[in-house]
């Protein structure tokens, strides 16, 4: 199947292209897991009246509220946040964009967030042994010590990469045609990229907008509905997000922003507890940008992609 583009790129994709490297973030993580053997499974059933082969069963090898294992993964989710609040989507699974001048300090971060995690696992290290005797007590004759290996410090880790996204450039050379195909494909995953980067900032503001003006227009018991500060701040850190990974491909929704920015510059979330003029004005304003914001969604551009026919 050959792709090909109705036109030329457009300039979005050009600023994406040449703005922007692929980054890649994973993760060797040990599997607390483990499914019910046949026989356990149909004695499980028994209990139920039912067929073994019916029921799906497994059990858990170690108490995940333990505050060491919860260490553990928030690491494991900051480090992913972070890598999504700096990056824009690319349709190829496990690869993000991210800005190319804003490489060294990604790595500084990640590299922070890996010793972290060291440190967090080599704390669950230290509680391992008494993890096994708590599972042994609360599994019964489901513990099995072949489950566990020696020690967990190997066995859960992050790193990171920079893959190359682009044509390789021996094929020209190589397979005039098969350099030709693939920088068509290449150019059409940048287009998606930009439709994938407007998708997510449309979708982002209107959840941002849409909570906190129902939170400033609603009323519960005839009482305004309470907020968090987080309603606001979490708005002026999208504005700073979308200034920093914006690729200038749609005016409409640079707009939008600046009319949402506009609103709340220099609002206090006090402030809007406390004057019921400014919270209706504000939740106005909120008001009319989140009508737009719910055509664009209905109203999402399409791919200016053609798929050959086989």
């Amino acid at each position: 199947m050959t792709v090909t583009i109705e036109s030329p790129p457009t300039p979005a994709s050009n600023r994406l292209r040449a703005t922007m490297m692929a980054a890649r973030l994973s993760f060797q993580w040990f599997g607390i897991t483990r499914t019910l053997s046949t026989a356990q499974r149909s004695q499980a059933a028994e209990s139920f009246g039912a067929e073994g082969h019916f029921l799906n069963a497994g059990k858990r090898l170690l108490d995940t509220r333990h505050r060491r294992y919860r260490a553990v993964t928030g690491v494991k989710s900051r480090t992913q946040a972070f890598w999504r609040s700096v990056s824009l989507p690319f349709p190829e699974p496990g690869i993000r964009l991210i800005r190319r001048d804003y490489v060294e300090s990604f790595q500084q971060q990640m590299a922070r967030f890996q010793g972290q995690l060291r440190e967090a696992v080599q704390s669950l290290e230290d509680e391992y042994l008494e993890l096994k005797q708590s599972a042994q007590r609360r599994l019964g004759e489901l513990f099995d010590e072949h489950d566990y290996p020696p020690s967990l410090l190997e066995l859960f880790a992050m790193s990171w990469e920079f893959p190359s996204v682009e044509p390789p450039q021996h094929l020209q050379q190589l397979s005039p045609e098969l350099y030709e195909e693939e920088r068509r494909r290449v150019a059409a995953r940048f287009e998606e990229a930009v439709s994938l980067a407007e998708q997510a900032f449309v979708e982002e503001l209107s959840s941002l907008v849409s909570h906190l003006s129902e939170r400033l227009a609603g009323h519960d018991d005839g009482k305004p509905k309470i907020f968090r500060d987080t309603a606001v701040c979490n708005l002026q850190e999208f504005f700073q997000r979308f200034q920093s990974l914006n690729v200038r491909s749609n005016d409409q929704l640079e707009e939008l922003v600046q009319q949402c920015q506009a609103t709340v510059s220099g609002v206090q979330p006090q402030s809007l507890r406390d004057d019921r003029s400014l919270r209706r004005r504000v939740a106005t304003e909120l008001s009319a940008v989140q009508s737009v914001l719910d055509g664009l969604l209905v109203d999402r551009p399409r791919r200016r992609i053609l798929r050959a026919p086989k």
